[in-house]
């Protein structure tokens, strides 16, 4: 084994060292590995971390991406040189790089260029060196910028003569982004003369630019500050210091890309309504709908606001493909206004798509799905959209001792989203920038696990959506009914049963109703953010209204005989979970972090969760390390589970943690190398489940540690992973022989069967 062992290292160091990129190189040519830069000064110096920033932005020309260095692009851009075939060969270098050579780098230039930067950041009077540092194959530069500390921000005054622009600056001083001592920094006042200019195009200022701001600096030597003044240039054209009004609003519904000349000049009979004009009298949503996402009115003050407002609330009704809005003055020269034309081109009304692919999860079953999907963008001719999904799914083992197992399912959901908020009282929503939505859903599943049961499940949803702005997520259901009875039950499933009284509970039939919320904080939406933040908190409830009219009925429950809704009894239970995640982005490579806390308590009605509201730990998603839903509660052994592996035992509580460092490989190939720790517990013992319910003080002994690597195919918006991953932490093993990290054997085969896991999935992780 120790000989197997080290063929596999020694294979992975010759791939390293063939992916250096370095033995291709033209003759007399060194590999550019890159550059840093030295910060050389006295003092203490504020924002240090910003001003390396600045001076390595100003870095020519980037190195050769790399990783634990490896440079793959390299190698491939060089392998491909030796091929025949012209068209994979461009392939391949349309995938790769060409090498970065010391000949391309001007350092010379680049010390001017970062004496530049550090100007701009309030130090004006840097200079800077280099030094080449060189190896056998590869150069290095070494900028050493000798600095002073950075002027800081004093005064800033504002001389416009302009009363009217005066008085909007001054009432949204406020929130400047000068303040007295921050560092001088010439992309913040940049950034200052557009909010300035927000402010004016949203009263009204429509031909106003911020290149018309001008701040001048004053700077003063002895006490290293800046005093700004600021003032409207000469050359500000008169009527970019008018305010304008909207005057017509003409609405073309049905606008076309291809023959908008010929629409244009056709005569057709118009429709007004609320004095806003459609170019067509019938229209394909109705006018009511479409105006009720158009924030401007005739005769109201430009602005910028309602102009991005209306924008987004059209685009996101999901009828559009394109949205157009053009703000053109009116011909005469004595009045202020402008003509506002929205231009319409909607998507295609129906679409009907299906697909087929192979399913593989991580406890080796196996099975193709089929999913048929239709659309329809515009139902009842108010943006209403319906969603009709049908779908299908077969699983087996094809090797294994679950061979003789299988099972399939049949999958159907009606959807539809009304871009509005549908309620018997008028609502107003909070943020007229995005369009609420209100959903109501129905929909049945059919699973048949042979030899065992069939499950049946109906459910009806009516719920809203809303955005309290780009970042922050609202959904409410406040009706979420769910019908679950397992019906056709074999005798070997009643023997399961028998000998675990607690699953059997979760296995019976239940009616679940209650309420459904979730907000959700995602910075993802921010691309230039380095360090983003995603946080998804979940509440449930189910059971409480029926719980209170029985009470109020003098009929409370008790263990033996719970009470029935429709002869079905109703679970009674609340949960909660939160899922917290950053992610780190770095130019070629990021870092995700995920932790993972819920918890769900029966009781009044219910003596447990039912078995589709329990956490489960363990797969794709969750710990790769561990197939599918296999781990806990708490020790309990996923190898002494037999033939119930059908009947997963999920828990009332689950923590779960996950690191994963994502790379760039080639253009659409991602690497990744992760760690996964997590498992669930129950709050009661269950004499059918080996180990404690949960502990605060022993349930981190009993913590699941899985690690592995993984590859990602990313083309734009799909993803296909392959992830690899071993366990290093047993948590059914005996207390001290839990780690197993001495026992990783992966050039042994039985091992390897026994322990590694391949999860092969649709997206990232998280």
């Amino acid at each position: 084994m120790w000989i197997r062992n080290n063929i596999y290292i020694g294979s992975i160091f010759f791939v390293l060292v063939a992916c250096t990129g370095l033995k291709r190189l033209p003759p007399g040519e060194k590999l550019y590995t890159g550059a840093k830069v030295k910060l050389v000064y006295s003092g203490k110096i504020k924002h240090k971390n910003d001003i390396i920033s600045s001076a390595k932005s100003a870095i020519r020309p980037q190195p050769n991406q790399s990783f634990l260095g490896m440079r793959p692009k390299l190698w491939l851009y060089q392998k491909a040189d030796s091929l025949k075939k012209k068209k994979l060969k461009e392939k391949l270098k349309d995938q790769g790089e060409p090498p970065v050579l010391a000949s391309d780098v001007k350092p010379a230039e680049t010390a001017k260029f970062i004496d530049a930067k550090l100007f701009n950041a309030g130090i004006f009077n840097a200079i800077t060196s280099y030094k080449i540092i060189e190896t056998k194959r590869t150069v290095k530069i070494l900028y050493t910028s000798h600095i002073h500390i950075p002027y800081q921000m004093n005064e800033v005054n504002y001389e416009i003569k302009n009363p009217k622009i005066d008085s909007l600056f001054q009432a949204g001083r406020k929130k400047t982004l000068l303040n007295k001592g921050d560092n001088y920094n010439l992309e913040t006042i940049k950034k200052e003369r557009e909010r300035l200019d927000d402010i004016l195009k949203n009263d009204g200022y429509f031909f106003f630019r911020p290149d018309y701001l001008l701040f001048k600096a004053d700077t003063l030597s002895a006490t290293k500050k800046v005093n700004l003044s600021l003032s409207l240039k000469d050359e500000t054209l008169p009527r970019a210091l008018q305010q304008f009004r909207i005057s017509n609003i003409t609405i073309n519904p049905d606008y076309s890309l291809e023959n908008h000349a010929q629409q244009d000049s056709l005569a057709q009979e118009p429709l007004v309504v609320d004095s806003v004009v459609f170019t067509k009298k019938e229209t394909k949503v109705k006018p009511w709908v479409i105006l009720q996402n158009v924030s401007f009115k005739p005769h109201d003050l430009y602005s910028r606001k309602k102009h991005n407002s209306t924008l987004n609330r059209l685009m996101t009704m999901g009828t559009y493909k394109f949205v157009r809005i053009k703000f053109t003055p009116e011909d005469s020269a004595l009045t202020n206004t402008l003509d506002m034309r929205i231009l319409l081109t909607p998507m295609d009304k129906r679409t009907l798509r299906s697909e087929a692919n192979m399913v593989s999860k991580s406890n080796d079953f196996i099975g193709p799905q089929v999913n048929i999907n239709y659309l329809n963008r515009n139902a009842f001719n108010g943006a209403e959209l319906l969603n009709v999904n049908l779908g299908g799914s077969f699983e087996t083992q094809i090797i294994g001792k679950y061979k003789n197992l299988y099972s399939y399912s049949i999958n159907s959901k009606v959807e539809i989203f009304f871009p509005r908020f549908v309620v018997p009282i008028p609502l107003n929503h909070p943020n007229n920038f995005y369009v609420p939505k209100t959903k109501m859903s129905v929909g049945y599943n059919y699973l048949k696990r042979i030899a065992y049961f069939d499950l049946r499940s109906l459910q009806f949803i009516y719920g809203f959506k809303w955005k309290e702005s780009a970042c922050k997520d609202h959904e409410l259901n406040p009706i979420n009914i769910n019908l679950v009875s397992i019906v056709n039950r074999t005798p070997a499933f009643n023997d399961l049963l028998a000998a675990n009284p607690f699953i059997q509970k979760s296995y019976s039939e239940q009616f679940i109703a209650g309420a459904w919320y979730s907000f959700l904080y995602s910075e993802q939406i921010l691309p230039n953010k380095k360090n983003q933040l995603y946080f998804n908190v979940v509440a449930e409830t189910s059971g409480n209204t029926f719980s209170l009219f029985n009470q109020l009925r003098g009929n409370p429950p008790n263990d033996e005989r719970p009470n029935k809704i429709a002869g079905i009894v109703y679970s009674q239970f609340g949960k909660l979970s939160t899922d917290l995640r950053n992610y780190l982005n770095f130019k070629h490579s990021k870092i995700a972090t995920r932790l993972f806390a819920g918890a769900g308590k029966a009781y009044g009605n219910s003596s447990t969760l039912p078995y589709i509201k329990q956490f489960f730990s363990g797969g794709a998603n969750s710990v790769r390390a561990f197939p599918i839903n296999s781990l806990g509660p708490g020790t309990h052994s996923t190898e002494i589970r037999g033939a119930s592996l059908f009947l997963q035992q999920g828990g009332d509580i689950k923590l779960e943690g996950n690191l994963e460092y994502r790379f760039d490989i080639f253009k659409s190939l991602k690497g990744a190398i992760f760690t996964d720790a997590g498992n669930v517990w129950l709050f009661k013992s269950n004499p059918a489940v080996t180990g404690d319910p949960f502990s605060v003080d022993k349930f981190y002994k009993e913590i699941a540690v899985g690690a592995g690597i993984g590859l990602r195919i990313d083309i734009t918006f799909f993803v296909l992973r392959f992830d690899v991953a071993a366990p290093l932490r047993k948590p059914w093993l005996p207390e001290n022989e839990r780690w197993v990290i001495n026992k990783l054997a992966f050039g042994n085969p039985a091992w390897r069967g026994d322990n590694l896991i391949l999860n092969v999935a649709i997206g990232y992780p998280f």
